[in-house]
């Protein structure tokens, strides 16, 4: 049989599934390839070969080959046909090796995250479980838009976002009892993208900054990468040692700190409203600015007040984004402040980036005025609360201490008392295929700890507790 025939004998394509055929044949070669039934170099079958072996459109096949290729899989020659890629047995071996020498370094273990499938088991992920989220949203989003004669526009769009779609953030913002003009939003390329525009803003190397400890690592890094001095603020479960902060604020007279206030990456806790409130007292009485990351703001179950809310963008430079609640895919953040400060913070975007990608905000404002977005919400809440009381419980049961109880959102910060350090456990536990995120990666001077973050999206799987189990707990 010719090399080219085989793709389209080798995996069956179901008319009667709900998965789209243009998604169950990139599957299905993706898996041909990672197999390596298909061997680098191998050529595909013609559009129109492939279609007629497996009874579907040659559009939807057009699809599929383009989809391949933009992922990597394939490469296309003009007037010859499609061949899958030749780097591509390299790269997964390296994808395949790559969890094996892991450093447990924070920008690392995120790249590495990111680039690696070869875990089974995935409790150390950051974001909502892709099949959480409607998995048709954006492709049929992005279908609806481009049939509207406002998705045709060219040009780098406008420098603080799309216009329509700060309006909407505006009304998300006072559903939530903060007052916000358009003037006073900065749409961004996601959360991380506002957190580098405000410290670029504020910081100047050798300002002190007040951090969350244990704290959002990537965010720890940006900071140090600005000459910032850190300063951690021990957290506990309600918040920020209180007295702590105070006395740091007194010692270090910190430029700015920067905090997750509402189910908190990693520990999942979330400040009580006496210490949100002391907070500000305290940011009034050193004279810093609070910079407020409530990225989590769409899962919180509790109508809990944010900083902002309290404050009103006074003291408080307020962002988060859209990626636990629509997708991690679109990267669209934005950014809250007085006037002033967002033309500043608008200035500094332009000088990096020139604009936010008006396509991505378009197709937000899309998502956002479709009623299914609430409706996805609100599934998400009951996943999440539900996945936080059986992990809860089971790593109770497997002998592990739990630093809070959240009730929702993605995170539990727990520790196995065997274990001082939990860097040891988490590299036995990629023996078992399990990747763990130990409790240095979170410390604003990286020291040990024996603190580890659970993404219960991804942790009620037995493997897990069998192998916590197996460590003497249970």
């Amino acid at each position: 049989m010719p090399i080219s025939d085989r793709p389209s004998r080798m995996f069956a394509i179901n008319p009667d599934s709900t998965t789209p055929l243009v998604t169950q044949i990139v599957e299905g070669m993706k898996e041909l390839i990672a197999s390596q039934k298909l061997r680098a170099g191998a050529k595909l079958p013609s559009i129109r070969q492939f279609a007629d072996t497996q009874k579907v459109s040659a559009s939807t096949v057009v699809e599929a080959y383009d989809r391949l290729v933009a992922e990597g899989y394939l490469v296309a020659r003009q007037s010859s046909g499609f061949y899958v890629r030749y780097m591509s047995r390299g790269l997964y071996r390296e994808e395949q090796q790559s969890l094996r020498n892991i450093r447990f370094d924070p920008l690392w273990f995120v790249r590495r995250v990111w680039e690696s499938g070869s875990a089974e088991v995935t409790p150390g992920y950051g974001w909502v479980p892709d099949d959480w989220l409607d998995p048709d949203l954006i492709r049929r989003t992005m279908r609806n838009l481009a049939g509207k004669p406002s998705a045709q526009g060219s040009g780098y769009g406008h420098p603080k976002g799309l216009t329509a779609l700060r309006l909407k953030v505006c009304d998300w913002l006072a559903e939530r009892e903060i007052a916000a003009a358009p003037d006073q939003v900065l749409l961004t390329t996601g959360a991380s993208h506002a957190l580098e525009l405000v410290s670029q803003y504020l910081l100047r190397p050798g300002d002190a900054v007040l951090v969350d400890e244990p704290g959002y690592s990537v965010m720890m890094s940006n900071l140090r990468a600005r000459g910032a001095r850190l300063v951690g603020v021990p957290w506990t479960a309600t918040g920020p040692d209180l007295a702590a902060l105070e006395r740091l604020a007194a010692e270090h007279a910190p430029r700015a700190f920067f905090t997750n206030p509402r189910l908190h990456n990693p520990t999942g806790a979330s400040y009580s409203p006496g210490a949100a409130h002391r907070v500000l007292q305290l940011a009034d009485r050193f004279d810093f600015i609070v910079v407020e990351d409530d990225v989590s703001a769409d899962l919180d179950v509790d109508a809990r007040r944010s900083l902002a809310c309290l404050d009103q963008l006074n003291r408080v430079i307020y962002l988060t984004s859209f990626s636990k609640s629509i997708s991690p895919r679109l990267r669209t953040g934005f950014i809250a402040a007085d006037p002033d400060a967002i033309e500043d913070l608008t200035q500094i975007k332009m000088m990096t980036g020139l604009t936010s990608s008006e396509i991505t905000e378009r197709l937000t404002l899309e998502i956002l005025n479709e009623g299914r977005h609430r409706k996805q919400i609100k599934s998400l809440k009951d996943k999440l609360a539900q996945a936080q009381d059986r992990v809860c419980r089971q790593l109770v049961q497997s002998g592990l201490l739990l630093f809070a109880e959240p009730q929702s959102g993605l995170f539990v910060w727990a520790r196995h008392p065997a274990f001082a350090d939990s860097s040891l456990l988490c590299n036995e536990a990629l023996d078992a295929n399990l990747l763990l995120a130990p409790g240095h990666l979170f410390m604003e001077g990286g020291q040990s700890s024996p603190w580890m973050r659970f993404n219960v999206g991804f942790s009620d799987r037995p493997e897990l507790f069998e192998f916590l189990g197996r460590q003497g707990c249970a």
